[in-house]
């Protein structure tokens, strides 16, 4: 409370509140902040909110809320931060939180939202964190989500999107999380996204993605997991992954891919998990892979490597 007695942030998370957001709320014209998560509210959201056009924060995760997200919502200019996700919302997400030009978090995962993913988030200049993730969004990746240049998290994964991955996502130079596993997705993976020089996690498993490993992303030095598992990939797999210095997540299998296994993976010093299995691949397993259990990179403490391929390799290392 201010001394005037207007109320400026009210933080309700993590209790037993049951019934339906008040339409009241939209009265309190001085609010900043509206913290409802993780209670037992249902009903709809309330249009009113999009009133409150001094708000900055409006987080109302992990309830039980249905209904459509409310375009009035596109109002709130000042809004940082929007945490809807962890409900039972339905309906497009409405090109009106496009309008939201100081807005750093979008999260509106685990919903049951529907249609596509509206281009017009793409002018969300300020956005770091994107995520609309398990839902059942259709259609392609909007090209127009490479002008997100802040955009350091981008999840999109679950639900039924479809078509390439866009070449514009690699314009998206903080970026340092690429989740689009368990999509549609087809064609093949852009060698372009070797250009996205801070990236951690690229994870594009379970998808109808073809072609070959681009071996260009190599020179992502950041990179800690690459999960390409559970697509049409086919042809070798690129010697130069065995150039990634971080790497310790490397998930390749139940693809179609062949040849032999490149002695280069042994030199993965921070690896600890390696999945090969379900592809065509043949020779021997290469005697450099005996390196992988000794504890080099990490310290004594270091983990062996889980390693899995029930492709047509023999021998030991």
């Amino acid at each position: 409370m201010a001394s005037t007695g207007v109320v400026l942030q009210l933080n309700l998370r993590n209790n037993g509140l049951a019934g339906r957001i008040p339409e009241e709320l939209g009265s309190f014209s001085a609010l900043f902040f509206l913290d409802l998560p993780d209670n037992e509210l249902r009903g709809s959201i309330p249009a009113t909110l999009g009133g409150l056009t001094g708000l900055r924060g409006l987080r109302l995760a992990g309830n039980g809320l249905e209904g459509e997200i409310p375009p009035e919502l596109g109002n709130l200019a000042l809004l940082q931060q929007l945490a809807l996700d962890q409900n039972l919302l339905e309906g497009p997400i409405p090109s009106e939180i496009g309008n939201l030009g100081d807005l750093r978090t979008l999260n509106l995962i685990s919903n049951r939202l529907t249609g596509s993913i509206p281009a017009a988030l793409g002018d969300l200049s300020s956005l770091s964190w994107l995520g609309i993730g398990y839902n059942d969004l259709t259609g392609p990746i909007p090209a127009e989500l490479g002008r997100l240049a802040s955009l350091r998290v981008l999840s999109l994964a679950g639900n039924d999107l479809s078509g390439p991955i866009p070449t514009a996502l690699a314009s998206l130079g903080n970026l340092s999380d690429l989740e689009l596993s368990s999509n549609d997705l087809s064609g093949p993976i852009p060698s372009e996204l070797s250009d996205l020089t801070s990236l951690a996690r690229l994870r594009l498993n379970s998808n109808e993605l073809s072609g070959p490993i681009p071996s260009e992303l190599a020179s992502l030095g950041s990179l800690s997991d690459l999960v390409l598992s559970y697509n049409d990939l086919s042809g070798p797999i690129p010697p130069e992954l065995g150039d990634l210095p971080e790497l310790e997540t490397l998930y390749l299998g139940s693809n179609a891919l062949t040849g032999p296994i490149p002695p280069q993976l042994g030199s993965l010093a921070s690896l600890t998990r390696l999945d090969l299995s379900a592809n065509r691949l043949s020779g021997p397993l290469p005697g450099e892979f005996a390196g992988l259990s000794a504890p080099r990179h990490g310290g004594p403490d270091r983990q062996p490597v889980a390693c899995r391929s029930d492709s047509r390799v023999s021998g030991a290392p």
